[in-house]
């Protein structure tokens, strides 16, 4: 079509005629409105920078002589990390006579690497830093099905709970005297 007939005729229903495929003999266009458009795509591109994941390092620092009850505390923060989906390094820290035993450092590593198989994978091994020693554990979900699951369950527990608030309780008769 002309181009004049066809600048008419987006006159005619109040839209823009917008060039698509320049390169095209002869060239494309489309009638729309490019305002609205415009404001989708954006909204589009809003909606993908939400739901993108930034890939977050979480470090959790242990020392070799460790009590269990505070080795299941770590662990507990590792699982955490590991199941919202973000990647954990674990840092072992060596003082003193501890660094001629580096043995009990990854002995240690390989504990909580296998404690938490189920959750994530070894990124890579353990291995010595100087009095540290070092090992980075991924998780087996990416961080946007861990959000995603996050906010199923918060919905989830959000209807569950919203018909309990809103039930008026009635007070209890009292058992009559005779």
């Amino acid at each position: 079509m002309p181009l004049a007939k066809a600048l008419e005729l987006a006159q005619e229903y109040d839209l823009d005629l917008v060039e698509v495929a320049a390169t095209a003999r002869p060239p494309v266009c489309k009638l729309m409105d490019y305002g609205k458009f415009k404001y989708e795509s954006a909204m589009k591109a809003r909606e993908a920078r939400k739901n993108q994941a930034h890939t977050v390092i979480k470090e959790m620092k242990l020392r070799p002589k460790i009590d269990p009850h505070d080795y299941d505390t770590k662990k507990g923060h590792v699982v955490r990390f590991l199941k919202q989906g973000d990647k954990v390094k674990i840092t072992i820290m060596f003082r003193g006579r501890e660094q001629s035993r580096p043995e009990l450092g990854f002995r240690l590593l390989q504990r909580l690497a296998d404690d938490v198989a189920d959750l994530g994978f070894v990124e890579s091994n353990p291995k010595q830093d100087g009095r540290n020693m070092i090992m980075v554990l991924g998780p087996h979900k990416k961080k946007t099905e861990a959000m995603a699951e996050a906010r199923e369950a918060q919905a989830a527990r959000k209807a569950g709970r919203q018909p309990e608030s809103s039930a008026i309780e009635e007070p209890a008769e009292e058992p009559a005297e005779a």
